[in-house]
């Protein structure tokens, strides 16, 4: 199957590109560059950073945060400590364009995610992310991107087809549903009024002689109908070896391969709409997912199989009004079931009564994507304005090997909002949300217990208060200074990992700075 797949999408390619011989004139080559760079400042206590590869499911606040002895305290572990640190991001991106038909894109990028880094970066052996390591000359430029686009012959097709390959993006209504990058094939064909983007990616191939490998395909379709913008999307992850790897994130090569035993299906169906009622914009997003990992190590099989199925949905309105823009966002994420699932979801691992996991009923993301980051509904919770770090807040938790509840799952909110231009390069923002917790027999950030040992249950993850200052120095530099306040219910009281006691954080708040240059 696996060969066909490779076999068949060759053919394809060969077909495109070779079935029409045709004259065409010389096109001069136009080389084009862009980017940008910021410095960020972050000032914060109890707000975690960017949770990569993090418990996926629930009790998702990490390890550092619930250590903290309350009587006797300690200063190795972050509950309730100052945090304060600087990072840097740039990105360069160099366009080679051939006329409308043909262009290839590459893309760097350039991480410190602090000011001050160490030797050896991010990623253990790979200086990733280390630019800001002392007397810098650090390894540390990122393929970001590298792909090229392509307008088809028509072949007679009245409708325009263009096709991209190479690691491209993978963004799926980011701030809702998927962002990520990798390497793949995608297509956009335009049948007025439609819109159709097929897409394929390879997220792991393990090796070449065995069916180890993880796929992605998918459709997003749209069309424009009157003021709105109605659309929809698929995709199915076909992972054979999952989690995915075998190389764990972070971990430095070489290590010897392992197949891991389980394999997974992963399904997705959304719809959504944008557009303007009258004077109201409105935004919305649903989707559904459901899916399945079971074990497959070719020996005896004594772990149930694991379904999945979860659903998600998001609102705004906004009024704009001369220099006003007042509105409302909700948005709600099933949770699942601390007894029927354990904190990872894989098969043969125990829940919170000790049974094997057999469903995850909670809202998942696919592999990898960083809608955490790419949200930005608040300062504190949900994180907002993504840097070298990778986002910072609650939420920010990616996973690169599985799927995982990314910003949304298990939780819900209702904001309302109001911004005013004060002047033409000044913008004000305040905002408040009210936050709560899906999660069924547990919390999704918290892991409190009660004095019988089971997980408390709780609904209310707090209240945000947040302030956003924009301020446009000159055309290409910008400057924000934003931050809130979150007042912390009772689905955040925290278990110390150490002596068992439960106990509630303090009231987490951020203050963070961001200018950036573009260019």
């Amino acid at each position: 199957m696996k060969k066909f797949t490779v076999i068949s999408l060759a053919a394809l390619l060969i077909l495109a590109f070779g079935a029409t011989a045709f004259a065409a004139e010389a096109v001069k080559l136009e080389f084009r560059a862009s980017g940008s760079i910021d410095a960020q400042t972050h000032y914060s206590k109890n707000v975690p950073p960017l949770n990569a590869a993090a418990t996926p499911i629930y009790n998702s606040i990490p390890a550092d945060y619930r250590a903290f002895d309350p009587v006797s305290g300690s200063p190795t572990n972050a509950t309730n400590h100052k945090v304060s640190y600087w990072d840097s991001r740039m990105s360069l991106r160099f366009d080679a364009v051939m006329g409308k038909e043909l262009s290839g894109t590459l893309q760097f990028e350039i991480d410190s995610t602090r000011w001050g880094n160490a030797q050896g970066g991010a990623r253990p052996g790979t200086n990733a992310h280390a630019v800001g390591t002392w007397s810098t000359d650090q390894a540390a430029v990122e393929v970001k991107y590298m792909y090229f686009d392509v307008g088809l012959p028509y072949f007679g097709l009245p409708f325009p087809i263009n096709v991209r390959a190479g690691a491209q993006p993978l963004a799926i209504r980011p701030w809702f549903f998927q962002a990520t990058d990798g390497m793949g094939i995608s297509g956009g064909i335009k049948i007025d009024p439609v819109n159709l983007n097929p897409f394929y990616f390879k997220p792991a191939e393990g090796v070449d002689w065995d069916s180890d490998d993880v796929e992605i395909w998918g459709l997003q379709a749209n069309a424009k109908l009157g003021t709105f913008t109605i659309g929809g999307y698929g995709e199915w992850v076909d992972a054979k070896n999952y989690p995915i790897g075998p190389q764990p994130y972070g971990v430095a090569p070489p290590i010897p391969y392992v197949k891991g035993i389980n394999n997974a299906d992963f399904y997705w169906f959304g719809l959504y709409a944008d557009g303007k009622a009258g004077p109201v914009n409105i935004q919305f997003d649903a989707a559904y997912d459901w899916g399945k990992v079971k074990q497959d190590n070719g020996l005896l099989i004594t772990a149930r199989n694991v379904t999945y199925s979860g659903y998600a949905a998001r609102l705004k309105v906004n009024f704009p009004w001369e220099r006003f823009d007042f509105g409302a966002t909700g948005m709600y994420a099933s949770g699942s079931d601390a007894e029927k699932t354990s904190s990872t979801g894989l098969p043969g691992t125990a829940t919170d009564l000790g049974t094997q996991s057999h469903r995850v009923s909670g809202w998942m993301v696919p592999p990898g994507s960083e809608n955490g980051a790419a949200n930005g509904e608040s300062a504190v919770f949900y994180g907002m304005e993504p840097g070298a770090s990778g986002g910072q807040g609650f939420a920010a938790n990616h996973n690169y090997a599985s799927t995982s509840k990314g910003a949304f799952g298990g939780s819900w909110f209702f904001k309302l909002f109001g911004s005013y231009k004060v002047t033409p390069w000044y913008k004000v923002t305040m905002q408040g949300l009210y936050i709560g917790d899906t999660t069924k027999n547990g919390n999704t950030y918290g892991n409190a217990r009660d004095a019988l040992g089971f997980l408390k249950d709780k609904d209310t993850i707090g209240i945000e208060l947040d302030m956003i200052n924009e301020f446009e120095i000159y055309k290409n530099l910008t400057f924000k200074v934003f931050g809130g306040y979150l007042w912390a219910g009772t689905a955040m009281d925290l278990q110390n990992t150490t002596t068992g006691a439960t106990f509630s954080m303090h009231n987490p708040w951020a203050i963070r700075t961001r200018l950036l240059y573009s260019f």
